[in-house]
This record gives C-alpha cells, sequence and structure tokens, in this order.
C-alpha cells in the first residue's frame, strides 16, 4: 500500500487483486497452484474482518466466474487478439483496479510485485519471471 502510493487499504487490496489476476491469465492452471500454494499467509494484520485473508484468496480471485474462467482457458500468450503483451497487462491492470489517478502504475505494479516476491521461493519467482511479456518481466526483476 504504501510503496504503491495508495491512501487506502481497500484500494491496495483490489489492486492487487487485478494484478494477480491478469499474472494468472498468462499462466498455465498448474503454474499459477503452484504460486497459490506458497501464498499462505495472512494478509495484513488486523482485527478488521474485511481485511482478515490470506495472500492466496487475493491470488484466487474473489470473483467466482472469472476465478473458475482462469482454471479452465489456456494461458493468454501467442498470437491471437487475446495475447497479453506488456501494453496488454498495464493497460489491464490500470482499467480493471479503478486505481486513483493519484497512483502511478508501473510503481503500483512493481510494489506488488514487490511483495509477492517476499513472499516465494527462489524457483517459483523464475517461474513468474518466465511468463511474463518483456516490460512487466523487467519490472518484476526490478522489484
Amino acid at each position: 500500500m504504501v510503496k504503491a502510493g495508495f491512501a487506502d487499504i481497500y484500494d491496495a487490496r483490489d489492486f492487487t487483486e487485478v494484478v494477480f489476476r491478469v499474472m494468472r491469465d498468462l499462466m498455465t492452471t498448474e503454474a499459477s497452484d503452484r504460486v497459490e500454494g506458497e501464498l499462505h499467509k495472512e494478509a495484513v494484520s488486523t482485527d478488521e474482518k474485511a481485511l482478515q485473508f490470506e495472500i492466496a484468496d487475493l491470488w484466487k480471485d474473489t470473483n467466482p466466474i472469472v476465478g473458475f474462467l482462469s482454471r479452465v482457458r489456456p494461458p493468454w500468450q501467442g498470437p491471437g487478439i487475446f495475447k497479453i503483451d506488456s501494453d496488454r497487462f498495464l493497460f489491464r491492470v490500470a482499467n480493471e483496479s479503478g486505481m486513483p489517478r493519484s497512483v502511478e502504475r508501473e510503481q503500483a505494479v512493481k510494489a506488488v510485485f514487490s511483495a509477492t516476491k517476499d513472499e516465494l521461493s527462489q524457483e517459483r519467482i523464475q517461474e513468474i519471471a518466465s511468463w511474463l511479456p518483456d516490460y512487466v518481466r523487467q519490472l518484476w526483476e526490478q522489484a
């Protein structure tokens, strides 16, 4: 939340969920499941019930339809209109998250990446990097 420049923890949560959604769209279901398996840690230490969840809960997606579709469709890579390149990745993150204009998109993505990498093994970090498009992979490696 702080590194991304979000004033509200709920905005940070929603933004993280969208970044994770687009990341999952790039990956196979098996790769996504391996990442989720390492994210079973409390997201925020709080007494507020609405914020009591694991990081893996954000990775799975709170929208059941989106969560289901991400498990049954192939990765959005290769030729075709659904290919997710770096521009489409960043466009989707900005538009689907409803992020405030005061937040810089790449900085916020790097903040999510940094916090996520803190929870993952080196093997998962490298696996995720292998799925990311060129510029987004650079943001991942810089985070």
